[in-house]
């Protein structure tokens, strides 16, 4: 594989953020505790009614939730001030926590002395709230409208002439506090909501966020890769001089350290900050990492994976545009230090009751047989497939899958405790050869000629056989040591195997 090291990689810097603790976040966290969520003794009733009682549509920062907005800017600030390029994007839900976490750090950038420069443009995407949107009770409530964020806002941003906010200067405002994605300018952000969102509607948001996202940031790299063939073109350039390659140093920055994320650098970057939520966070970051090839497994069902932040925690990417992404580092808090975690560092623990959000068994556990030939598979099935084949295929002992077929929990003589495969051979009715009409084993010669048979838990891939065509015999049978250990492990292998024997026939 060419690793093309000669090419430019310029790219931009991403700081995903989580806000600080709200008020609903407290309350969640004081029930759990209180009615022993997550035991046997979980009282549903009681937890439910507390949260009913003390929970908000749209709720602010707890008391400890703003003494962590303070440590957040504490570090951002100096990292802004001395690594990124001016104005610094952020791009923030419209939800107040997410709001009232980012001012302290908006308001001690604007107010530096350090450049006449606007220092921040804030985004505010009405699309990047939380999953579930605004609500009590499963009532909607339309959320706060453009101008009311803006009255929230504006007296971080001074104007030129050094006032604070209350002067009005409306061109200076469009420019550094801007709204994308409002249903109507002087309504809430959820004016639409019919309730608490569903999580199916929760993902195509996300989606739709990705996706605009990744419009935002390319259209910003196009810039900076545009030749400059005309006067106007050169200043736009110039403009954009601050997206480079940043894994190249120049002679006089050899002494400046990257993991030093608060020390002046000679060249400054395009760096664009998203405030938002922990799972609609989680959401956009599963689509960041499968690049356009998220599959949502059961609709209205969690995904078997998910992203954990603590309040504040930072998730650190590079983007190079086109939807290509690197994860730098997760969910780190460098702004909270190691004696200051049991009193700030909050959110992100399995005691904030984030194993609920993992779907129980009854959703992953039903098992599906399907097949066709190899090149016809999907890829993330071909994919398990083969890993099935390279993992266990060649270092088990063979053993005829006719055999023993009612012991539902037996491994293979010879096989390990970690290693507990069924290898073997079915003959499954004449010997001559089958495969479809005469059409179309034209159409597949000089391809090969087994139909691929995988059992399948959603997307998990649990078994797999192959039959040949041309002999009529299974072969290759595989079922993962996890799955044959349970009750119905065995009997997928022979299922595989029956299946196997009605469905070659039709194609004969």
């Amino acid at each position: 594989m060419s690793t093309n090291e000669g090419a430019v990689r310029k790219s931009i810097s991403l700081r995903l953020i989580r806000h600080a603790q709200s008020r609903n976040n407290q309350v969640y966290r004081e029930a759990h505790h209180l009615y022993q969520g997550g035991t046997p003794n979980f009282d549903e009733e009681g937890f439910n009614a507390y949260v009913d009682q003390r929970r908000s549509s749209d709720p602010g920062l707890s008391d400890k939730g703003a003494v962590q907005a303070q440590h957040l800017a504490k570090w951002l600030v100096p990292h802004l001030q001395n690594q990124a390029s001016h104005p610094v994007r952020i791009i923030s839900s419209p939800m107040r926590r997410t709001l009232e976490t980012i001012l302290p750090t908006i308001e001690q950038l604007s107010s530096s002395s350090d450049s006449t420069a606007a220092k921040v443009q804030l985004i505010v995407n009405a699309f990047y709230f939380e999953s579930e949107g605004c609500h009590i009770r499963d009532k909607a409530e339309e959320g706060m409208n453009p101008k009311q964020i803006h009255d929230m806002v504006r007296h971080c941003f001074p104007t030129s002439d050094g006032n604070g906010g209350d002067t009005e200067n409306k061109d200076q405002d469009d420019k550094r506090i801007i709204f994308e994605g409002f249903p109507e300018k002087d309504r809430g952000w959820y004016v639409n909501g019919t309730g608490a969102e569903k999580l199916s509607e929760a993902e195509q948001r996300a989606a739709k966020f990705y996706l605009w996202l990744c419009d935002y940031l390319d259209h910003q790299l196009l810039l900076a890769n545009t030749s400059a063939s005309s006067e106007d073109q050169q200043q736009s350039r110039q403009s954009h001089e601050d997206i480079f390659d940043a894994g190249v140093s120049l002679p006089h920055e050899e002494h400046e350290c990257d993991h030093d994320q608060l020390s002046p650098r000679q060249r400054k970057r395009r760096t664009c900050l998203l405030i938002g939520h922990a799972d609609f966070m989680g959401l956009v970051l599963k689509r960041i990492v499968t690049g356009f090839g998220h599959f949502i497994e059961n609709e209205d069902v969690p995904h078997r994976s998910a992203f954990i932040h603590h309040n504040t925690g930072m998730t650190e990417l590079e983007y190079f545009g086109n939807g290509r992404f690197l994860i730098m580092n997760s969910n780190h808090t460098p702004h909270i230090q190691p004696h200051e975690y049991a009193a700030l560092r909050t959110g992100g623990s399995l005691k904030d009751g984030w194993s609920f959000i993992v779907p129980s068994d009854e959703f992953i556990l039903d098992a599906e047989v399907s097949f066709g030939f190899e090149d016809e598979l999907d890829t993330h099935v071909l994919e398990q497939t083969q890993a099935l084949k390279d993992l266990y295929l060649k270092s088990t002992t063979a053993m005829n899958t006719t055999k023993n077929d009612d012991d539902d929990g037996g491994s293979g003589s010879g096989s390990s405790d970690t290693m507990i495969m069924t290898v073997g051979e079915v003959h499954c009715g004449d010997d001559t050869a089958g495969g479809g009409s005469q059409q179309q084993r034209q159409q597949r010669s000089g391809k090969s000629s087994d139909i691929s048979f995988v059992v399948r838990r959603g997307l998990e891939v649990v078994g797999c056989a192959s039959y040949n065509e041309h002999t009529g015999h299974v072969k290759d049978v595989i079922v993962r040591p996890t799955v044959q250990k349970k009750r119905s492990g065995r009997g997928n292998v022979i299922r595989c195997c029956q299946t196997a024997r009605t469905k070659v026939r039709p194609f004969r």
